[in-house]
């Protein structure tokens, strides 16, 4: 046994005297490596096994943000109104608080269609066609004076296509006025529209449900400028 240790204790010095020699002629240092965990090392069955494996630095791991949608910006426009109707309309709109959003363009037709009630024999018979008016809630009207075909009769409201006038007729003999006629007239027809600029979608929404109160307007998408 003595013999075969100094056989192992030749050898290593040896070894060492190799090494040294080794660090003295290129002047690098050999760093001595920390010792393994044995414990935490297993062995890997392939390539496919080790990609699958998870990514446990902090620096090597990357989250990726969805970029945010903008909301889309949209433009409108709300016509025709006249008379009442403007009145309500504004009503309704100022409870919107729009500010610089909403603004309003006048606009003029040279011959629409009005909705009347034929000429009546005298004052007593139109007297008494307003108070009947009144009573089933009609408040916009206007009594033709000139002199004509058409003095006496009572104008219920202006329009610009037919059918607008052919849909406030049915809204009227709802209310069981039952008189009431729609007729061509050559006149200059002035209404407002309402323009609605980079509204959001949630205001646009609640401009549709406030259309549903004036059944003869026209609510639309218009180009943003």
């Amino acid at each position: 046994m003595k013999v075969v240790f100094g056989i192992f204790l030749v050898l290593n010095l040896a070894v060492f005297a190799v090494m040294r020699g080794d660090l003295l002629n290129d002047g690098t240092a050999v760093v001595a490596q920390p010792a393994l965990n044995e414990a935490k090392i297993r062995l890997l069955d392939g390539p496919a096994q080790a990609a699958s494996l998870p990514v446990s630095s902090p620096s090597m791991a990357t989250t990726l943000t969805p970029p945010t949608e903008k909301p889309v910006a949209v433009c409108m426009e709300w016509s025709d109104f006249s008379g009442t109707d403007l009145s309500r309309a504004n009503e309704a709109l100022a409870r919107l608080q729009l500010g610089e959003k909403l603004s309003q363009r006048p606009i003029e037709y040279n011959i629409g269609y009005w909705v009347y009630i034929p000429p009546l024999k005298n004052k007593a018979s139109i007297n008494q066609k307003i108070e009947q008016l009144k009573t089933r809630g009609v408040e916009e009207y206007f009594v033709v004076q000139e002199a004509g075909e058409w003095q006496h009769a009572i104008s219920l409201g202006v329009f610009k296509t037919e059918d607008a006038a052919q849909k406030f007729l049915e809204s009227l003999v709802a209310k069981e006025v039952r008189s009431a006629k729609i007729g061509e007239r050559a006149s200059k027809l002035k209404a407002t529209v309402f323009v609605f600029n980079a509204i959001d979608a949630q205001t646009a929404d609640k401009l549709a449900g406030l259309q549903k109160d004036f059944p003869a307007s026209e609510l639309k998408k218009v180009a943003c400028h």
